[in-house]
């Protein structure tokens, strides 16, 4: 793949929808997507790879760019709720009512959409992924483009999706054309995935939105069997593949509280002793328990919200360490953390030790 020229524009992440649409940065960035163009953009989830859903060679220059398996469909971003009639065959009024509650937002919904995509966007379905994401940042260029923009996670295939524009340029500087920098993003996990077009929704991706808060907006939900069998891949773009791993392995240690942090120091004591250069990967609670060893907190274990924000940056933070070997802190199925697991199981590629 060429090289191209890549830019990186710091936007200002207290301006608002409307003043963010007359920097001249936003409307260029505009201007390249309907030209085909790869612009990578803060969303409150994850930064986003963005490229015209439209255009074959546009997407097509998405999967080239991350190094991203063909099959593997992409989530469509659109600035404003009218732009689903555009692409769209029907919204179920489940769709609606999720739409009302949780848009724009972590939500992505998968419809029928009416054959005015790119194929390698839907990767053949008869469905698309869509999301309308609420980072003002995001919103003001979308609206500015007007135009349906495919955008999976801007990352290499594979590695831990960014949350900083660092992240981005350590993983595309070279493959994409500009980079809108607007700092951190705040949620830290991708967005949650439901699908809403047979009779009962399911939930294909946990993220942002608890499948809780889910419930208590539409009632009945259902898993697919791809998050209840570790066996079965799920349906849900981006999850089809090992996905969020940092270069070293990974291990998930599971457990009652005490003892998991206990099986951690024994196996990285062990590992250390086979030569091997370990990380932990724990809370800032245990931190402590880890004195000697190579630490990185992922925020704390009474604040679920604070490591959905820090985990893919602890993750890359082994990366630049070098590390072989990680053992890794699991924590309760509920909440933002099933989303948090669902991400530490794809990142370990399965790989469970029970304390």
């Amino acid at each position: 793949m060429q090289l191209k020229t890549t830019h990186w524009w710091k936007i200002p992440s207290h301006k608002n929808v409307e003043e963010l649409k007359e920097l001249e940065e936003m409307r260029s960035a505009a201007r390249l997507l309907r030209e085909g163009g790869l612009v990578a953009f803060p969303t409150e989830t994850v930064y986003g790879l963005g490229a015209d859903a439209t255009k074959e060679e546009a997407s097509s220059a998405i999967f080239a760019a991350k190094g991203r398996p063909k099959d593997n469909p992409l989530i469509v971003h659109i600035g404003q709720k009218k732009q689903l009639t555009q692409i769209t065959r029907e919204i179920p009024p489940v769709a609606h009512q999720l739409l009302h509650r949780f848009c724009p937002g972590p939500l992505t919904l998968v419809l029928k959409h009416n054959g005015s995509l790119a194929q390698t966007v839907t990767a053949g379905l008869d469905t698309v992924a869509v999301r309308i994401p609420s980072h003002p940042v995001a919103l003001a260029l979308l609206q500015l483009a007007d135009i349906p923009i495919a955008a999976p996670s801007a990352n290499r295939s594979g590695r831990p999706s960014p949350t900083t524009a660092d992240h981005v340029w350590s993983d595309l500087a070279g493959k994409i054309d500009i980079l809108l920098d607007s700092g951190p993003t705040s949620v830290g996990v991708e967005s949650t995935v439901v699908d809403v077009t047979g009779k009962v929704p399911v939930l294909l991706r946990p993220g942002g939105i608890t499948i809780e808060e889910l419930k208590k907006a539409i009632g009945k939900i259902e898993m697919d069997p791809g998050l209840l069998n570790q066996k079965r891949k799920p349906r849900s773009p981006g999850m089809k593949y090992k996905h969020y791993a940092p270069q070293g392995e990974l291990w998930l240690v599971q457990g009652e509280e005490k003892s998991m942090i206990r099986k951690m120091r024994q196996l990285a004591e062990q590992a250390l002793a086979r030569g091997k250069k370990v990380g932990i990967l724990t809370t800032e609670e245990h931190q402590d328990q880890f004195r000697g060893l190579f630490v990185v907190s992922c925020g704390r274990r009474k604040e679920p919200a604070s490591v959905a924000i820090r985990l893919y940056d602890a993750l890359r933070r082994f990366d630049e360490e070098k590390v072989e070997i990680i053992y890794a802190e699991s924590f309760p199925q509920y909440g933002l953390f099933h989303s948090i697991m669902n991400r530490l199981w794809k990142a370990a590629g399965g790989r469970v030790i029970k304390s």
